[in-house]
């Protein structure tokens, strides 16, 4: 069941919340407009208010600031997996030379780096307006209080979790900016921004305030295991031994709760049906139906564009009931190629456009880097998209996966070599996922196979890229020549894009990343 949406008119006229991360309808929200902020959020409706608007930007970087922005294809054309596509070579050029590790100042990810920021500031003054509150002059609860204030300290860590692996030294703060500092934020190195907010969310998830899962009606909500995967992410990136055995310890807490398990059929967990399964840990839900999104409200509540960026250009809509696309991120046929013939995986990855349009006598736009695959988990379905209305292309209906309980699989698999080196018990943990994929169990298996593991199941996730990065393994399987049309080597100071030059010309004190 798709979620209702909830559409919030802007604190002080300024800002448009919106809250599709939740199942239903939590509260009736009033326009907060004649009141005064400093005594606005006094009360558990209004401070909810706030907490909806931390959640709002999950949805905003897959079109936000003018730019194309989604999290899982912007990071998986970096990747050994896709092209980037598009019409031209010049289409979305910022991702053309992003793949070929050539990006600058103006061509990166403004939007990304916008949205990830505007949900750091919400988080930042939901915390303080608690903090603020007269526990004796409220009916906001003690538990109340703590548990939005865990809410918010796991979806900061989670946007500057973004920031940090796309740009790694970056601006921090945990206190919003005031003229006192000139509204600049001390620039932190990647490793100084990774010890203040893996810090911080260690002791908010220490705090045990949040669920393992939620309930059906308010799936979206920050969980525990949310939590728990976000610190997995920030530990394996940073390549962190000293926390590899508490990050372990998190995933087989996830594992023995029972509260996750893995969908038996890998097709059906991009199938709307498959939504909030029981193999999802996070999602960020976008809705076809009572929307309000349309190109002059880009962040409103609604769908999102990513299948219509995804989809074959020129493709009769309806055909395979497939609608029709843009032919950004064209899979590579090496990657419908590394799996076994048994693998399940293949074909609920990877969309034979040229075989489905040849079977059926038709003909399609081989645009740009054109493969004939297309990444089904995200295709534009006809169906999903079906109660859009007006401006359908912003509209589609597929949530956004986050993490998946077979993550907490292999990220328990890469732990336990990492931290035991028992290769018997880490393969218990990957045959799950393979047997769930039909294909042979292993008795053992190395670091090198959990990671290859990960390319099998990862394809289109945006996880690829980054994996390659911590593994060691990008500067020999990154280079030019290689399946991709690729044409420049990657190299260690690719590793973070190019701070925007928007960024760079409003703060004199960034400096941007080495060797740009």
């Amino acid at each position: 069941m798709k979620i209702k949406n909830i559409f919030i008119l802007g604190v002080a006229g300024v800002l448009t919340l919106g809250m599709t991360g939740c199942k239903e309808s939590f509260l009736d929200l009033d326009n907060p407009n004649s009141d005064d902020l400093a005594t606005y959020f006094k009360n558990d409706a209004h401070i909810q208010e706030a907490l909806v608007a931390c959640y709002d930007p999950l949805h905003w970087p897959d079109w936000s600031n003018g730019n194309y922005n989604p999290i899982n294809l912007s990071a998986d054309v970096m990747s050994d997996q896709m092209n980037v596509g598009g019409a031209t070579s010049s289409d979305m050029l910022m991702w053309q030379k992003m793949a070929n590790f050539n990006a600058d100042a103006n061509n990166t990810l403004p939007g990304l780096w916008t949205a990830e920021y505007s949900g750091v500031k919400r988080c930042n003054d939901l915390i303080d307006y608690v903090d603020a509150l007269d526990m004796s002059a409220t009916d906001v609860t003690e538990a109340n209080a703590a548990y939005y204030k865990a809410q918010a300290h796991v979806l900061r860590a989670y946007y500057y979790l973004n920031l940090w692996k796309f740009w790694g030294n970056i601006p921090y703060y945990e206190k919003n900016l005031t003229k006192d500092d000139n509204y600049l934020a001390p620039q932190l190195t990647a490793d100084e921004l990774y010890n203040k907010v893996i810090a911080d969310l260690e002791a908010t998830i220490d705090l045990d305030l949040l669920p393992m899962r939620e309930a059906d009606a308010r799936a979206g909500y920050v969980t525990k295991a949310f939590a728990e995967m976000i610190y997995a992410d920030f530990v394996l990136y940073q390549k962190d031994e000293s926390r590899y055995q508490k990050a372990y310890d998190m995933m087989k807490e996830i594992i023995a709760s029972g509260e996750y398990d893995l969908n038996p059929s890998f097709a059906a967990i991009w199938e709307a049906s498959g939504e909030w399964g029981s193999e999802s840990i996070y999602e960020v839900n976008y809705n076809d139906a009572n929307h309000q999104r349309g190109w002059n409200s880009v962040l409103a509540v609604g769908g999102t564009v990513l299948p219509r960026l995804l989809g074959p250009r020129g493709w009769e809509s309806g055909l395979d009931g497939v609608d029709t696309g843009w032919s950004f991120g064209p899979v590579l046929k090496s990657t419908y190629e590394m799996y076994d013939e048994a693998d399940t995986r293949r074909d609920a990855t990877c969309y034979n456009a040229d075989a489905v349009a040849e079977a059926a006598g038709k003909e399609y736009t081989h645009a740009w880097q054109h493969t004939g695959f297309f990444l089904k988990k995200y295709l534009p379905m006809v169906e999903n998209v079906k109660n859009a209305g007006w401006d359908a292309d912003l509209n589609f209906n597929n949530n956004l996966r986050i993490y998946r309980y077979a993550e907490t699989l292999l990220n328990a698999a890469e732990f336990e070599l990492l931290t035991n080196g028992d290769a018997g018990k880490a393969a218990e943990y990957v045959n799950k996922v393979r047997v769930r994929a039909g294909v042979t169990a292993k008795a053992s298996v190395t670091y090198e196979e959990v990671i290859d593991e990960r390319k099998l199941e990862f394809v289109g996730e945006g996880k690829r890229y980054f994996d390659l990065v911590r593994s060691g393994q990008a500067q020999s399987v990154l280079v030019a020549g290689s399946a991709s049309d690729r044409t420049n080597n990657w190299s260690q100071n690719r590793k973070y894009l190019p701070i925007p030059y928007s960024e760079l010309s409003a703060d004199p004190n960034l400096k941007q990343n080495a060797g740009y």
